[in-house]
């Protein structure tokens, strides 16, 4: 097993030892991947012992537990409940942008151009959604793709509640949206004023378009009644490890029309499951 310099023993001396606040050892690093595991589906792999103390430590602190073993043993005890969305929170990674993977975005289009929907139009799901930049990026396509009046409806999920607000108020930063053509920019976000100067948010007509829910790609039954045309689920897999990953394909194969698309992260491959999807370009998948 992979350690940590400071975490090469089970049996830390204390805080002031380590130079940390709290006592942290291999024990304590074990409990939590096999709970993030449990919780979220997430293989933790040895090396994120300084990101998982850091992270972990504000919930200690907000929770007012003196050590992680006092902290894990409550968080085992209570099973279910806000304390273990917070966990979830504190560990899972929000890396986004205004369309990042250009390509996708511009498959999309071509795809929404020659293709028909079904008759309740069309219907996406984004599964990873964030802080709402790559849903946004999505309805944006769709819209120039479309029109404002193409019969299009989004479903964005994250299993991080706290993103979610963020993605539903849809005000970000002025220096996230510089990349954008000022055509784009001028449609699709307004310029905040005053105390919001050099903040932007996303127009109503985009937001009204879209539905921000809390998904867990590997808990419970997810909450969808219809069939999606597309499903985004990108730099989600390299967190599961394989027989997660099976799982979590299969399930989507399950929520996917027969030939819709699946948009993957640049680092995923499934060739192992060609009995659920072919792949159709680069990191984009049909499914069968």
């Amino acid at each position: 097993m992979a350690q940590d310099d400071d975490a090469s023993t089970d049996h830390l001396s204390g805080p002031l030892a380590q130079g940390r606040e709290f006592v942290w050892s291999n024990r304590d690093f074990s409990r939590v991947q096999a709970l993030i595991y449990q919780y979220a589906g997430i293989s933790l792999h040895d090396g994120k012992h300084a990101m998982v103390y850091s992270r972990l430590s504000r919930r200690l602190r907000d929770t007012g537990h003196e050590s992680f073993a006092s902290y894990l043993d409550w968080l085992e005890s209570i099973k279910d409940g806000p304390e273990c969305q917070e966990f979830v929170n504190a560990l899972t990674t929000n890396l986004t942008a205004f369309f990042r993977e250009q390509h996708h975005f511009e498959i999309l289009s071509q795809y929404l151009r020659t293709k028909k929907p079904g008759g309740n139009g069309w219907k996406v799901w984004c599964s990873a959604a964030s802080t709402g930049e790559e849903p946004y990026s999505i309805l944006m396509t769709a819209m120039e793709s479309l029109g404002a009046s193409g019969n299009f409806h989004l479903t964005a999920s994250d299993i991080d509640s706290r993103v979610l607000e963020t993605a539903s108020n849809g005000v970000y930063k002025g220096e996230s949206v510089k990349g954008m053509s000022t055509e784009r920019l001028h449609r699709f976000f307004l310029r905040g004023r005053s105390g919001n100067s050099g903040m932007v948010r996303v127009k109503p007509e985009l937001r009204k378009m879209v539905d921000f829910i809390n998904v867990n790609l590997i808990a419970g039954d997810w909450p969808f009644r219809e069939t999606f045309d597309v499903v985004f689920c990108r730099n989600v897999m390299i967190y599961f490890d394989a027989p997660t990953q099976r799982r979590v394909l299969e399930r989507i194969h399950q929520v996917l029309k027969p030939g819709g698309l699946l948009f993957v992260g640049h680092a995923e491959n499934f060739s192992d499951a060609r009995d659920l999807f072919a792949l159709k370009g680069k990191t984009v998948y049909e499914r069968q």
